[in-house]
């Protein structure tokens, strides 16, 4: 990747509302049990949102703690990219909600969406417009609240799922530092391994959509955990090679927490100890775009990262998206 100028993440945020569900919890509302939940996805307890709460809430306290942390007021943000796929409302974007809540007033703003790889995508999109020299400080964003569109009928889907938001901002740092490379692919082919059928213009809500469940997530779970393993290989691996480096260089992974059997099928092919990937899936499942982020802001609270250290984040998902980036903190 060729930019004018290093752009990486100078500070990141995260954040998750305090309602939790446990898998004692979802033991009464579908057939399964806590052993089954925790064996076939790492997951314990998921943070679900009140009924009160929209997406553009869980993200401003993220928001905000990313905006402390790298000393600017929000009047010091010129770009705002939200990356989700439950958005408060059809129209306008997250993003523009955000804006007005932070009072960004001088950011531009606009959503982003490429489901559980919605991060990295968005994390790309910012650094190339940082970089071109029309803006300086960007906000992005990874924000879902998918107990929004979680069928709790469904047990395949609904053990797996929480809400959660993590921010970064994105400005020029020194030379050497910063996002090294980005790796980005889709594949529309694969758009019914995973999607919501509902709620846009193919079929717009009516009384059938809705008596039919298809405004919920649905997904083909065998299909999903190939799909991911596969592509987080390559990811990785082409993110890094353009970037220069080896496998040898990494510090640490930062995954898409969808399940902690994925991750680990990923590292045995990849011949990357789990211990250099992050695991934050226990506590919060699987979170889409707000996943990635959420997890860097984990390393970066309990200690794990450090100046110089090689991290790669990768994404999966619906669309089918996936895609990786390498950054040197």
């Amino acid at each position: 990747m060729k930019t004018h100028q290093p752009v990486g993440i100078v500070s990141i945020g995260g954040y998750a509302p305090p309602g939790i569900m446990t898998n004692f919890d979802l033991e009464k509302i579908v057939d399964t049990s806590d052993e089954w939940i925790r064996t076939r996805s790492g997951i314990s307890h998921r943070h679900i949102s009140d009924a009160n709460t929209a997406t553009s809430d869980i993200a401003v306290p993220a928001a905000r703690l990313a905006l402390e942390r790298a000393g600017l007021a929000p009047e010091d943000l010129d770009l705002i990219v939200v990356a989700t796929v439950t958005p408060d409302q059809p129209l306008p974007s997250t993003a523009c909600f955000m804006q007005y809540k932070l009072g960004a007033v001088n950011a531009v703003a606009f959503d982003l969406m490429a489901a559980c790889t919605g991060f990295v995508y968005a994390s790309n999109v910012a650094t190339a417009m940082v970089a071109s020299g029309q803006y300086r400080n960007a906000l992005v964003i990874g924000a879902d609240t998918l107990s929004r569109v979680t069928d709790y009928t469904d047990r395949s889907t609904c053990v797996l799922l929480g809400d959660a938001a993590g921010a970064a901002v994105i400005s020029p740092v020194p030379e050497g530092r910063g996002f090294l490379s980005f790796y980005l692919r889709a594949d529309g082919s694969g758009n019914e391994v995973l999607n919501i059928p509902a709620g846009g213009s193919r079929r717009p809500a009516s009384h059938d959509t809705v008596s039919a469940r298809e405004h919920y997530i649905r997904m083909n779970g065998n299909e999903v955990f190939k799909f991911a393993v596969r592509v987080i290989e390559e990811a990785i691996n082409t993110a890094i090679a353009r970037a220069g480096l080896t496998t040898d260089d990494i510090t640490l992974i930062v995954p898409h927490q969808a399940n902690i059997r994925i991750i680990e099928a990923a590292a045995k092919r990849l011949g990357i100890p789990t211990d250099k990937w992050v695991n934050v899936i226990r506590e919060y499942g699987n979170t889409s775009a707000g996943s990635i982020p959420l997890a860097l802001n984990n390393a970066y609270e309990t200690g794990r990262l450090h100046e110089g250290d090689v991290i790669v984040m990768v994404g999966f998902g619906g669309g089918l998206t996936w895609g990786a980036s390498v950054l040197r903190w």
